[in-house]
Formats: structure tokens, sequence, C-alpha cells
């Protein structure tokens, strides 16, 4: 069908809407006369006209703001989660969406090895996140993603441009995207909306080696070929240093996540590729993989004037399979970063304070929802998480590692979701490390997408 056929349809929708609805009045006003007439009005031909007057209410508001503004979050598209999907259910124009989350967190007084914990409970408006989209046609749209963090700029919290993107897409299964994009690695990066996953905090493997959340400036190309879907992009590349126009801090000995640019003056003396490829062949299954590869060292050289590259590779590869009640993932991902003894010199870092030359860490998760065979919109989610990560597995040689980075994560959790768009969660989360000193914790969760 043809934009010109599709906006003829769109107006005779209005036209027929608007007809129905003066005729409905019209009907109501001679029963209103009939019942005047008789003394006893007809209540259920009345109540069914009040229904569909209603019905139509609704429709011509609809029509009103477009379709777009009022459609529902209940699909993803290309990786992202459902309210950031919005925009690719459009026909053209508008589409807003959004999420956000609550958190308390309750923290053992103890560690492990019975010493006080010193870590005080606190409660946290975490995320409150707005989608602005808009479909110029059916190749060329813009989305994008504004985030506030931990509720006031005046205090502790930060407001960010997380993505903002163009898309322009050449076929039905291939396209071009450029601007501030999430790195597509791993299962949270992209898909990070508080429904879609269980548990109240997010798995470490995916804060400390995959930065989540990860975006940079690029471009390159998305799609889907059969049961396959990829994205390739060019982006400014991690700063290892720190330091420099986009106020980046670097890496560190608990990982990757401090070099994150953010899109901010971000320092592009280097670049790097990441891709992803996903199957999708299984009804619920994705099996896929992911790489990040490029030099974050950024144009910062040594005393003597040397340059230092600090290559960065970062691999995972991912599953996750959601069926007739049954929640699985499970995530691998390590990371190399050479030149690591000049960037500890550069950071001033010494002893076990090392950036790790290799970081690896994984989870394996398990959820089954209780309420699978009710007759209900209701899901009640028990769960287990079986995580282990360690920043520091290799270190250079002068320079030792940290035990308390090589952790172990045990959660147990309930996730209960009276709609797909809106979650509590609760879990008690086990922490163990190498030192001694893991501090235990219970967290209760809020969160919704629309």
């Amino acid at each position: 069908m043809m934009r010109s056929d599709l906006r003829a349809l769109g107006g005779w929708s209005r036209m027929g809407a608007c007809g129905a609805f003066i005729g409905l009045i019209s009907v109501c006003s001679c029963a209103g006369s009939a019942a005047a007439q008789d003394v006893v009005p007809d209540s259920l031909a009345l109540r069914e006209i009040e229904r569909q007057i209603e019905a139509l209410t609704l429709e011509l508001e609809a029509l009103r703001l477009g379709t777009d503004i009022v459609a529902r979050a209940d699909t993803t598209v290309l990786g992202f989660g459902p309210a950031a999907s919005k925009i690719y259910g459009v026909q053209e124009g508008v589409a807003i969406g959004g999420y956000g989350e609550f958190i308390y967190e309750n923290f053992s007084g103890s560690r492990e090895d019975g010493s006080h914990s010193g870590r005080t409970d606190q409660v946290d408006a975490l995320r409150g996140i707005v989608y602005v989209g808009y479909k110029f046609d059916e190749r060329f749209l813009f989305n994008s993603e504004f985030e506030f963090e931990h509720a006031s700029t005046g205090q502790a919290g930060s407001a960010s441009l997380e993505f903002a993107y163009l898309d322009y897409r050449l076929t039905e299964g291939f396209g071009l995207r450029g601007g501030l994009l999430l790195s597509p690695m791993g299962l949270l990066n992209e898909l990070h909306e508080p429904p879609t996953f269980l548990g109240a905090r997010r798995p470490e493997t995916e804060s400390r080696i995959i930065p989540t959340t990860w975006r940079e400036n690029g471009l390159g190309v998305f799609g889907q070929s059969g049961s396959f879907g990829y994205r390739f992009y060019l982006m400014n590349s991690l700063d290892g240093v720190g330091g420099g126009s986009s106020k980046a801090e670097g890496f560190n000995a608990s990982g990757l996540r401090k070099g994150r640019q953010k899109g901010s003056k971000a320092v592009a003396e280097n670049f790097s590729v990441v891709g992803r490829v996903d199957w999708m062949g299984s009804l619920g299954l994705t099996v896929g993989t992911s790489l990040y590869m490029g030099n974050s060292g950024q144009g910062h050289r040594l005393s003597s004037g040397v340059a230092t590259d600090v290559q960065t590779l970062i691999w995972e590869g991912h599953l996750a399979y959601q069926t007739s009640g049954l929640d699985i993932r499970a995530l691998f991902a390590l990371a190399d970063v050479d030149d690591v003894a000049s960037l500890n010199a550069l950071k001033g870092l010494i002893g076990n304070a090392s950036v790790g030359e290799r970081l690896q860490g994984g989870y394996v998760q398990l959820g089954y929802d209780l309420l699978t065979t009710a007759s209900t919109p209701h899901q009640l989610i028990p769960f287990l998480r079986y995580e282990s990560v360690d920043t520091q597995v290799r270190v250079p040689d002068g320079f030792s590692a940290n035990p308390a980075n090589d952790d172990t994560i045990v959660t147990l959790g309930l996730s209960w979701k009276p709609l797909p768009q809106i979650v509590g969660k609760t879990d008690y989360q086990v922490h163990r490390n190498q030192d001694g000193t893991g501090v235990d914790q219970f967290n209760i969760a809020l969160g919704y997408l629309f």
C-alpha cells in the first residue's frame, strides 16, 4: 500500500469514527426521549450505548494524538527493550516510552571474616528514563534515551543522554546506524529495562568486564538474515588512562567500567570495532557472541615520549532461553589488556592496585514462573543465579592481584510481575571473595516500563 493510500485510509478512519460517534449521540438522544415518554428506561440498552461512546472517544483520542504515542511497549526489536523499541512499531511520527527502577539495599553488619562491614543501608530512586523517537518515513528514524540517575543532580544524581542515533534502513533486513550507540555486547547492555531481567541488581560481570551501560559515539550496520541478527560498529575507544576531555577515570583494579567516555567530548585518538551475531532459530532461544577490539591509550605517552597503545579485547558468549515459564540465562566474558605495566605507570598504580591484564567472569541463572499454567496475567518467578568474576586473573610482573577482586556471588530471589510492564523484585545475595571481605545484602526493587 502506497503512503498516499495509507493517508487516505487514515482520513477515512477519522471521518468514519466521527460519523459513528455523532450517530451514537443521536441514538442516545432518541433513546432518552423514548425513555421519557415510556417512563421506564431501557437501562441495559443505555449502558451499551454509553460503552460504545466511551470506546469511540478513546479511538478519537488515539487518532488525535497519533497511535504512536499510545502504542504499547510489548515487543523487542534488534536487541532493544520493549520501551526502546516502540519507535520501530509506528508507521510515521513520534513515539514516547520509558522505564524506571527503585531499590532498597540492606547490607550485613559484618563481612564474611566476621569483621565490621562498615556498609550503610540505602534506598535509591535508581533510574528514571524517557525514550523519545521520531519515524520520518519507512527508511529513516531517530531514537533517543534520556537518563536521570539517583533522583537529583543537586545531590548524588546525574542526567545523561544514554543513546541517540539515526537509522537508515536500505532494505528490510539491512540498515545503517550512526550517533551515540550502545555497544552491542552481553545480555543487558542493550536490553536493560527492569521487567526484562531477573534480580534487583545487574550481574557484576556485566558491569566490571562488559561495562554496562556502555555507550560511545560511532557508526555501523545492523540487520537480520534468516535466523541471524547482527550489529557491527566503529566507535571511539575506551580511555584506559583517563584524565582526558571526557573526564573518564580510566581502567582500575576493579575492571574496565571507568574507561567509558559516554559520548561526552570523547577523546578520539583511538577507535575500536565491535560486532555481535545472534542466532534465534528456535522459539524463545537466543544464542550469540560479541567481540570488541581496539587501543585504549588515546594518545597518552610515558615520560620518555613512548606512546602507550593499551590494546583492549573483550569477548563474550551468551545464551537466553524462555519457554513454558522457564527462564534460563548464561554468559561468559573475558578481557585482555596490553601495555598494563605502562598503563600502571601513567596512572601511578603500584602493588595490588594494578589493572588486570586478563579479566574474566560469568554467570548461570535459572528461573521458573510458578503461575505459568494458571489463568492469570501475573507471573511469580523464583530464581537462582551463580556468578564468578575476577578482574585480576593476570597482572604484569612486579605487581600482585588483590584477592578481594576474585568474587563469587550467589543470588536467590523472587520476581513478581502483575503485568509484563511492571515488576517487584526481592533477593538475597551471598558475596564471597578470596580476601574474606565479602558483604551479604538483601535487596527490594520496583521497576516499570511503558
